[in-house]
């Protein structure tokens, strides 16, 4: 089984269905939260508007996976949030009310709120379905006129927007809205003097450079691009350090990445031209083994390296 997905990596990668680093914690609170989002939505909009009123906007199932799942993204921020939301409600409400041809009003409701939301800085993908119930909502939905985006639309965004602060709050590693995290202070000697070599200018064009939305911002580059780099303060420490039943990697991108674990070595002579034998885990000739001599394995070892959950993670560098 593992071979043939391995086969089918390039058309993986080409669809976008790679695996996803997160843990199954992380997926787990995913779901947990999704499902107090919604519940959430229900009973307030039940409380407020009654039974027999139109209770949920059906969009809003796909805000809560966006706010429980991706809580940093940008496109799950409150703005976007509520601005997406409200903003596409008044344009499907408006061409549900004046385009009476529902097969134009319906795309033309969706792309006018694209727009919007562009121009005013809140893209939120369920903002297009909001757009789209108002016109193809049904009688129900058409008798409430503008009263829409008040009830239920404004109250479903409230709802889910409360429960969305409280459960994040919950997690230490999730914080929302984003902001908080930026106005959180780091312990004293932890910045890193190459922080004082990138400007918030060069992250700006360079965005600007993909002309095209992207779900990332510029605080999110900064703390990606230090944790990636925290181990390259120290160096390789040579072969021999090198020791059996433990896993090292060569530290490349992609396809190229490759894990192996030392399985045999003579402990006792550390020479550096003494021969080990390797098993590949992961990466190409995966499941192989192979002999070389430690200055070898060493030249190719770029760090050592751990399972934890999913995920494989560097061994911090000894520091004492």
């Amino acid at each position: 089984m593992r071979d043939s997905t391995r086969r089918l990596e390039p058309m993986l990668r080409f669809i976008g269905a790679e695996g996803h680093p997160a843990s199954h914690t992380e997926k787990l609170v995913s779901a947990l939260g999704a499902f107090a989002g919604i519940l959430s939505v229900y009973l307030a909009s039940n409380y407020f508007l009654g039974e027999s009123a139109v209770l949920m906007v059906a969009s809003m199932g796909a805000s809560a996976v966006l706010l429980f799942a991706v809580p940093h993204g940008a496109l799950s921020q409150p703005w976007p949030l509520f601005g997406g939301h409200l903003v596409s409600a008044c344009v499907g409400v408006a061409c549900a009310r004046h385009v009476p041809d529902a097969l134009l009003a319906a795309p033309l409701a969706v792309g006018l709120a694209v727009g919007c939301m562009y121009y005013l800085r809140c893209i939120h993908p369920p903002g297009g379905a909001t757009a789209l119930v108002a016109v193809i909502g049904g009688p129900d939905v058409h008798a409430l006129a503008y009263q829409f985006i008040l009830t239920p639309v404004l109250l479903n965004v409230l709802a889910i927007l409360a429960m969305a602060v409280a459960f994040n709050a919950l997690f230490h590693w999730r914080v929302y809205p984003a902001y908080l995290q930026h106005r959180r202070q780091r312990p004293a000697g932890q910045r890193n003097d190459w922080r004082d070599n990138i400007a918030h200018e060069d992250f700006v064009y360079a965005l600007s450079q993909m002309d095209s939305f992207i779900d990332i911002n510029e605080q999110d580059l900064l703390q990606i691009y230090e944790l990636a780099t925290q181990g390259n303060r120290t160096a390789w420490p040579g072969p021999a350090q090198l020791q059996t039943g433990h896993y090292y990697s060569n530290g490349r991108y992609g396809a190229d990445w490759t894990v192996r674990l030392i399985i045999e070595q003579d402990e006792r002579n550390d020479r550096p031209d003494r021969e080990l034998i390797y098993k590949t885990v992961t990466g190409p000739g995966r499941r192989s083994t192979a002999v070389t001599t430690r200055e070898e394995f060493a030249r190719w070892a770029r760090h050592e390296v751990y399972r934890e959950d999913e995920n494989w993670r560097r061994v911090a560098p000894d520091t004492d």
